[in-house]
């Protein structure tokens, strides 16, 4: 048919959201959808006209209601399994936790309390860690289904 499909990684945005005014611990969320009890971080997908910056701040609010005061870059990491990009920043943000519908729950981390898993989003809080003098402690998921 002379059409040509590219099977690119999609870049999707992640925070490693610190809570200025609840003592710099970091917020976890459980995404509605997900069976279990993990939490990770804000994460979503970048829209055509947006920086990364831009898209990440506004994925922050639109999920949490907290306003992101300061971000710096983490890293770049790849997530095979879902062929995608993830482009991790640190944001400093306040504000009072409203949840979108696409989250079910929150909690706040200590940095120190913080586990990794071993892909994506994992290694960039890994990185995070790291740069802040803790060592990060991984934890291995269950196969997926």
């Amino acid at each position: 048919c002379g059409w040509t499909w590219w099977n690119n990684p999609t870049p999707v945005l992640a925070a490693i959201v610190e809570c200025a005014d609840r003592g710099g611990r970091v917020l976890l969320a459980r995404n509605a959808a997900w069976s279990g009890r993990l939490f990770a971080l804000i994460t979503g997908f970048m829209e055509a006209g947006e920086t990364p910056e831009q898209g990440i701040t506004r994925e922050v609010l639109e999920e949490t209601a907290l306003q992101v005061d300061h971000l710096k870059l983490v890293g770049v990491y790849d997530f095979q399994r879902m062929n995608q990009l993830i482009i991790a920043y640190h944001a400093q943000a306040h504000g009072e936790v409203r949840l979108s519908p696409e989250l079910a729950e929150y909690k706040l981390f200590e940095p120190q309390d913080l586990r990794c898993w071993r892909a994506g989003t994992g290694y960039a809080l890994a990185d995070w860690l790291r740069g802040r003098g803790h060592e990060p402690q991984f934890i291995d998921l269950p196969p997926q289904t």
